[in-house]
């Protein structure tokens, strides 16, 4: 799902649970598409992603940037 223009990708991946984080915190991930610890995801880069990602950056890890 990369952005048609740039073609930019970030691989994000879950690194703990929801349990016990608010309603728009938990949407967010689910937003993001990970619902359990480890999953990854590869999404377009853009500013709407990198704000959700932002969000929850205390849930989650960015592993790779591709241009």
């Amino acid at each position: 799902m990369a952005d048609k223009k740039t073609g930019k990708t970030v691989t994000v991946e879950q690194i703990a649970s929801p349990i016990r984080r608010p309603r728009d915190q938990r949407a967010t991930l689910a937003g993001l598409g990970l619902n359990k610890i480890g999953r990854r995801r590869t999404l377009a880069d853009t500013p709407q992603v990198r704000g959700m990602i932002d969000k929850v950056q205390h849930m989650v890890r960015v592993i790779d940037e591709t241009v």
